[in-house]
């Protein structure tokens, strides 16, 4: 489990530290605060850190040889800036961003920083013990099922402008279905989602159907985009990607869904988390945070714990308020606006 990120000069954040739960963790901003940006970064470390030790007496220990390039590697190829410098504060004069990351293992326990004007160099200054025990999960804005035929083999033998979480994504959406007693724990996980879609997820020749009773396949392309982002959360369990401390970074969950999908995404967030997975998700969607906090209400004590950071802008960079509970955060411009909204609504009424 990640337990605190720290962050200076890093992107929009001049001095940040964050504190995570094992359960759910929920970042709400305005655009243009870095929301984005936490999941991305702490995604790389757990990436990089899950990546060591495959099978290559060599790479048995991390060590900065290994480090360094890869940790510069996977920031590049998942923020794609133009060199690895740009990630660092831009203020008068040249400087250094720093990275801390703390974990409840403390053998993962990672600092590195970079300077302004690095093109793909890392400093790593304390080196794990070990390698992270199981790599996390990415899912951006966009479904991926749909580009999934053959995006794995063109990104790799091509230079694609495509975020590398997106190739990363579409791997482990390809890896084998469980099998025993795990596939019928994951079941219990899925029931209610395959419910929602009508159908089961199938992967033949490459490509992603929805198979519905009586119907036979659905091309993933025919299908709505909301039912597609939850058929890749669905392949993300049946692969075993999510199940079983995992590790779960979503961006903008409630992205072209109507609310009774919102609704549906709020419960799975909280099931998927119930499963000893830890999320991390950033939205600035009133109505997920709602639909959230009503699904944890109605699961009293077993609802898996919480933890909410709000981002808003200061004179030093973008600052964290962070609380156990959604009405403890502040500011929250976000919500006023939308609160605002329903009060202006109301006096034309």
């Amino acid at each position: 489990m990640l337990k605190q990120l720290d962050l200076q000069n890093v992107t929009a954040f001049g001095d940040a530290h964050l504190e995570f739960t094992p359960g759910l963790n929920v970042i709400v901003g305005e655009n243009a605060t870095g929301k984005t940006h936490l999941l991305k970064l702490a995604y790389s470390i757990q990436s990089v850190l899950a990546e060591g030790g495959r099978g290559r007496e060599e790479e048995r220990e991390p060590t900065k040889a290994i480090l360094q390039p890869r940790f510069a590697d996977k920031l590049v190829g998942v923020f794609k800036p133009d060199s690895l410098g740009r990630l660092a504060r831009r203020q008068q004069g040249q400087s250094r961003g720093y990275v801390s990351a703390r974990f409840e293992d403390k053998r993962w326990n990672i600092d590195f920083d970079f300077h302004t004007q690095s093109k793909s160099e890392v400093n790593v200054t304390r080196l794990p013990d070990a390698w992270l025990d199981k790599p996390p999960v990415y899912l951006p804005t966009r479904e991926l099922l749909t580009i999934y035929p053959g995006f794995v083999s063109v990104y790799e033998n091509h230079y694609l402008e495509f975020e590398e979480t997106w190739r990363d994504t579409c791997v482990l959406l390809g890896a084998p279905t469980l099998k025993g007693a795990r596939e019928e724990r994951a079941r219990e996980l899925l029931k209610p989602l395959e419910e929602l879609m009508g159908g089961r997820v199938v992967l033949e020749n490459g490509r992603f159907y929805l198979r519905q009773p009586g119907r036979g396949n659905l091309e993933m392309g025919l299908v709505a985009e909301g039912w597609r982002k939850i058929a890749t959360l669905v392949q993300l369990i049946v692969t075993g990607s999510l199940l079983e401390q995992g590790y779960l970074y979503w961006d903008e969950p409630e992205s072209n869904l109507n609310p009774r999908l919102i609704r549906a995404v709020a419960e799975a967030i909280l099931s998927v988390a119930e499963q000893g997975i830890q999320v991390v998700l950033a939205t600035h969607s009133l109505f997920l945070l709602r639909e959230i906090d009503i699904a944890a209400e109605r699961r009293g004590k077993g609802a898996a714990r919480q933890r909410y950071f709000a981002l808003s802008q200061g004179e030093a960079g973008v600052e964290v308020s962070q609380a156990d509970t959604l009405e403890e955060i502040h500011p929250l411009a976000l919500l006023d606006a939308e609160l605002e909204q329903a009060d202006d609504y109301l006096e034309l009424e």
